[in-house]
């Protein structure tokens, strides 16, 4: 599986966060937010740099819902565009040689739901928006889990359970 230049994982978030905190996107904040940004985000553990890419991911399909709902169209595509280079950009950062199974079972799941976002949003389909934020909250919940019971061990990379997910 072919990647473009790796870029890391933080300078990703960084250039995703800025990009959006300009403009209408995110009304009035202003500079001294995106100072406080920057600095969350250089200053996180890597692991923490994940979290802080599905707690915007779910935030930005709840914006983008609330947008849609409003008719404010360009900035619910502007939504959905940031939630699709956070998932590009998670599935990106995935390390095949470290990450075995588990990695290659994320990179599907980024896929699948990027393709079902796409498909959500071409079919104005909103309840595609809440199954792409339940997923996100599922992973979002097991990082928190890992993370609170090995807070100063590496993650392991083998699977201890199927990582699958049912939409309803």
């Amino acid at each position: 599986m072919a990647r473009v230049k790796k870029i890391p994982l933080p300078q990703l978030i960084i250039e995703i966060f800025c990009n959006y905190l300009e403009g209408e996107f995110v009304p009035m904040i202003g500079s001294g937010y995106q100072a406080y940004q920057k600095s969350q985000i250089l200053t996180a553990d890597p692991k923490r740099l994940v979290l802080l890419c599905y707690e915007e991911a779910i935030q930005s399909l709840e914006f983008a819902k609330t947008k849609y709902l409003s008719k404010e169209y360009e900035t619910k595509g502007k939504a959905v565009q940031k939630v699709l280079d956070l998932l590009n950009h998670l599935r990106d950062a995935l390390d095949f040689e470290r990450g075995g199974e588990i990695a290659k079972q994320l990179d599907r799941l980024y896929g699948f739901m990027i393709v079902h976002l796409l498909k959500s949003d071409r079919e104005r389909d909103l309840k595609g928006f809440s199954e792409i934020a339940e997923m996100l909250m599922q992973l979002k919940s097991a990082w928190e889990e890992a993370m609170h019971r090995l807070p100063h061990k590496p993650l392991s990379v083998e699977p201890e359970g199927d990582l699958s997910f049912s939409l309803p």
